[in-house]
């Protein structure tokens, strides 16, 4: 049992099973009060039984489909009421493996509400408590998609682009408030996910698949060591930093007042020749 002073409570979405149910534990574990949220209430109810035997915390099961407007304002609203949350996983998602044109269109708007629209709203009703505290941890679970979009589907990885930039936009307005801001970028994890994808991950060469025990494991080691992003099958953390120092030097010349020398348009208006992001 547990007996560590609380960390506050940690709200858990997608906790049921996989990835989340994996940061349940490993919350609980260190000292966090949890509020557990999925759809499968059976699931969810079996784990806080688990885990409250185990570890002694105070786990709440919060049984809610986020993809339904009303059950997701009801978490939002535990998000901006509840003053003992310190920590959201947004971890709640679902992802795609076909092609584009094979896909069907309203599938891929169910997985923009959940994997973008959900995940902001949350954020939304959770940040501005936060901040109000003076601190707090929101992670947010991207995917490896979200800088090689290539790899799945493309609405899939747009979505979890989207993830990423958020996450970082949050880091750089949320960082001097006292809130931690943390994306984690998982490859191919042995979950449920695969099976729900259309491609089960037992037809994935099993060199790439890493456990989800592992994952969350590499990705809490990650935050403890102040990663703003986590990318736990990445071996050098410098090629990171490389391409995330490229992009961040790029900045500061994609908005000029001339087009690129090499369009070769010729244009006598305006003398600003580089962005100036405060004024944008």
């Amino acid at each position: 049992m547990n007996t560590r002073t609380s960390q506050g409570t940690a709200l858990i979405t997608g906790a049921s099973s996989g990835i989340g149910a994996i940061y349940a534990d490993r919350l609980a574990q260190r000292g966090y009060d949890l509020i557990l949220v999925a759809r499968n209430q059976s699931r969810l109810e079996a784990l806080a039984a688990r885990l409250r035997d185990e570890t002694g915390r105070s786990i709440e099961i919060l049984p809610a489909d986020l993809n339904d407007d009303v059950d997701l304002l009801r978490v939002e609203t535990v998000l901006r009421t509840n003053d003992t949350i310190s920590m959201l996983v947004n971890n709640a998602g679902i992802g795609g493996a076909a092609p584009l044109l094979a896909s069907d269109v309203d599938a891929m708007d169910r997985m923009i509400r959940l994997n973008v629209l959900a995940l902001t709203r949350l954020t939304y009703a959770a940040a501005p408590a936060f901040v109000a505290r003076g601190g707090g941890t929101i992670i947010n679970i991207a995917s490896i998609v979200a800088i090689s979009p290539e790899t799945l589907n493309g609405v899939y990885g747009g979505s979890k682009a989207f993830v990423l930039a958020f996450s970082q936009s949050l880091q750089h307005e949320l960082a001097e408030k006292g809130v931690r801001i943390q994306a984690v970028l998982p490859g191919a994890t042995a979950t449920e996910f695969w099976d729900i994808a259309g491609l089960p991950v037992s037809n994935l060469p099993a060199e790439i698949v890493m456990s989800a025990q592992d994952l969350v494991d590499a990705a809490l080691a990650g935050l403890d060591q102040g990663e703003t992003v986590t990318i736990p099958a990445l071996e050098d953390k410098s090629e990171w930093d490389a391409y995330d120092a490229a992009r961040q030097t790029m900045a500061g010349k994609l908005s000029r007042t001339k087009p690129a020398n090499r369009y070769n348009v010729g244009s006598e208006t305006g003398s600003r020749t580089s962005w100036e992001p405060a004024h944008y």
